[in-house]
């Protein structure tokens, strides 16, 4: 009975930059935690990022040193910053939030890497 809702993704030259926002419709704090995953056409979904409740994060390692993953609690949001955009994080973006062992998600925001 969770609403994820992602925005953001685009089309976008590598090396460049997208920002994914994705609009909870509860409290965020409700959540043990959040993250982006990702899926391209014919492949597993993978995990790109996390933030649980304490902050913590956790970064795929195709990612890492590229993407940040942040939460803003006063307004029901987690976002993600990607940089030095490659070809292949071409994917379907998709939110998810975690309570207990139940994981909602959100339809998804297509990003394509392209020159």
């Amino acid at each position: 009975q969770v609403q994820l809702v992602e925005s953001g993704g685009g089309l976008v030259q590598p090396g460049g930059s997208l920002r994914l926002s994705c609009a909870s419709s509860r409290n965020i704090f409700d959540f043990n935690s959040m993250g982006w995953y990702r899926q391209a056409p014919g492949k597993q979904r993978e995990l790109v990022a996390t933030i649980n409740v304490g902050g913590v994060t956790n970064y795929a390692d195709s990612v890492k040193g590229r993407f940040t993953i942040s939460r803003d609690n006063a307004v029901n949001t987690v976002a993600l910053q990607m940089n030095a955009l490659k070809p292949e994080d071409t994917a379907i973006y998709y939110c998810n939030a975690r309570i207990l062992r139940t994981n909602n998600w959100g339809p998804g925001t297509q990003v394509t890497v392209s020159s």
